[in-house]
Formats: structure tokens, sequence, C-alpha cells
């Protein structure tokens, strides 16, 4: 499937425990590297991002996000999105139910009492084709058939993964439908800028950046209350830096999401534009990531429900060691008018990117 790979990887990761037949399909490793020698391990099943390899202030490489290091830890991870490919829909839709032209439409409950990420068996319970191009090219392809978890449509899906030599993790979206349905594509990586380690260290001490004006309120299911508030006076405002967890604790609203889950609204001088989303640095090790998207808006989550589960080397996952940027539309966007559409139409091609830049500070 690949003739890139490198049997020698940063991460320590053997093919063999990732090639098997699953869904009748071929799963593989696969590793970019760039000119730097920063590498980025990826498999097929669910677009599952396995390990990105950047070094800290000393130049050591540790990898800073959390994955695994066989495809049944994949398949059977207790963390069921961490850094797969989210869709159809990601993020969540009230009640499971959605209207179009007049027909509403029904989701796997999933998410007591509502649908996320596109239902039990979405995006990151499937296996891609994949093709590997060159060395730091990635291409994954499915076909998200009509009716599959309930959506309309026969949904046709490419992901390229790209490895720069600048350190950046781009991530290319498109996808076509035969029928009109809703698309809202993204990935959950669970980053850990500290490295992922048996003992690691919490994200409440990231210096973080947001590029948002605004933010989406939720109630205690975490579906958005029907307002876009200002973040100004609040415990989401993070226009100038400040620590993750400093406020973290503050008002209903980190109480309803167990922490930080919500949706930021961007700052965008034109709908689409790829501009700058996030920026978080990790004080420890020196390394920084930004985030740079034509989404929207971007759903950051602190890890708040992670509960020590196994990662790959031994590596534990407890409660907030990890932060997730998820580029996206808003919340329960099909049952919201005046939220940014993510209905897609026929003849319509739906595409997005987003950039994850590396860098040491």
């Amino acid at each position: 499937m690949s003739d890139f790979f490198v049997a020698d990887n940063l991460a320590g990761l053997k093919r063999e425990d990732f090639q098997s037949t699953v869904q009748g399909k071929k799963t593989d490793l696969f590793i970019l590297k760039n000119r730097k020698g920063s590498e980025i391990a990826v498999t097929n099943y669910a677009g599952a991002l396995l390990a990105i390899m950047m070094p800290d202030r000393n130049g050591r490489m540790e990898s800073v996000v959390w994955g695994h290091d066989s495809i049944e830890h994949v398949i059977n991870s207790a963390e069921t999105y961490l850094s797969v490919l989210i869709g159809r829909y990601g993020n969540r839709i009230a009640a499971g139910k959605f209207t179009l032209d007049g027909k509403q439409y029904s989701l796997a409950i999933n998410n007591d009492p509502n649908s996320l990420h596109g239902g039990p068996t979405g995006f990151h319970a499937r296996v891609f084709d994949a093709e590997q191009t060159d060395a730091q090219t990635l291409h994954l392809h499915y076909l998200c058939k009509d009716g599959e978890e309930g959506f309309p449509g026969n949904l046709d899906v490419n992901v390229t993964y790209r490895l720069t030599d600048d350190n950046e993790l781009v991530i290319e979206y498109e996808a076509t439908t035969d029928s009109k349905t809703v698309v809202c594509l993204t990935n959950h990586a669970y980053f850990t800028l500290n490295g992922m380690k048996k003992n690691p260290l919490s994200v409440l001490d990231y210096d973080l950046t947001i590029n948002a004006d605004h933010y989406i309120p939720i109630d205690d299911t975490a579906i958005p209350l029907g307002t876009i508030d200002k973040v100004e006076g609040t415990s989401f405002d993070f226009r100038t830096p400040h620590k993750v967890g400093a406020r973290i604790e503050e008002g209903q609203q980190t109480k309803n999401g167990n922490g930080y889950d919500h949706c930021w609204v961007l700052n965008k001088r034109q709908p689409g534009e790829l501009s700058f989303a996030v920026k978080c640095v990790d004080p420890a090790s020196g390394r920084s990531l930004e985030c740079y998207t034509t989404e929207p808006g971007v759903q950051c989550y602190t890890g708040n429900y992670c509960s020590g589960s196994i990662c790959a080397h031994g590596s534990d996952l407890p409660k907030r060691c990890a932060i997730c940027f998820e580029a996206e539309h808003f919340p329960d966007s099909p049952n919201r008018p005046y939220f940014p559409s993510t209905v897609l139409n026929p003849g319509e091609v739906y595409s997005q990117t987003t950039i994850y830049r590396f860098g040491v500070e």
C-alpha cells in the first residue's frame, strides 16, 4: 500500500501491527517524513493520527498527539475519537434530528440525548482507501453511503494529509453528494505538546490564544443555547494569551462543559478565508502549535472526560492531559438557520483546509 514506509520510524511503530483486514479492506501504517526529520504516523482506519514527532527546545523528539501502537488498539480505544477523522457531521446534533426540505431525518443517539460526531459508526469507525504519493503526502478516500448513520445522500469524501518542511500538518478535505445532505468534517487530534508519555503533564499550564471575539454558550447537554456571546469579561476570552487552567472552573458555562468543550466563533474578514485561529504554547517543553483554518469555528476541548485509558507504548491519558482544536462549523447547525449553513447540494463541492503548525519557543 506504500512505497515510502519508514521502518525505523521515530515513533517506534511496527507496520505489521497495523496490517489487517477490516470491513473487507486492508489497513496499514503510513509514515510521512519531511526534510527536517519530523514525522507523522497515520493508519487508514479512521485516518487516525498515531504520532506526530516534533522537537522540543532541546531537540528532543516526542509525539505531540495521543495515539495507539496497533490496529486493535485503534479499533477498541476507550477514547472513541482519539486523534481520528470525524464525519459525516462533527460535533452535536440536538436530539439526533434535523429537517431538510420538509423531511425529518433521525440519527443514532450516542451522546444522550444527542447525536455526536456522526454517530456510533461514523468516520471514526471506518476504513479509508489510502494512497501515499510521496514521502510527505497521504490521500484518503471514503464513500459514505446514502442512509449511513441516518444521513441522506452518497457522500464521496477525499482527505489529504501533508507534512510540510515547515513542520505543518496540512489537512485538506473535499466532498460531493448525489442528494442534499449536511456535512461537517474535522479531525479530533488530542494534542499533548509536552509529549506522549506514561506520566504526562496537564494542559492546564499551556498558554492559549484564540482569535475569536465571540463563542457559543451551551446547555448542560452541550447544545447551543441559541445565542452567540462576546468573550469579553468571561473565562472564554483568549484574545490575548492566558493559561488554559486559569479560569477553567469559573462560571456556569465551564460547568456545563465540565471545563472547556465549546465552539469559538473565529474572527474572519470574509467567510472561508484561511486565517489564524489558535496558538498554544507549552512552557515546559517550549513546543508551540498554531492552527489556521477556513472553517468558521473551532471547538476547543480540554480532555475533560479522559479517564486514564492506555495509549501507545503504555502511556495513559488522564483527565486534562490533552487539548483538541476541532476546526469545524458550529454545533447543531442543521437546526440553527442563523448559523452558517452546513447543507451540501448535488453539484457543489464541500472543501476546507486546516493547518496545524508546530514550532519551538
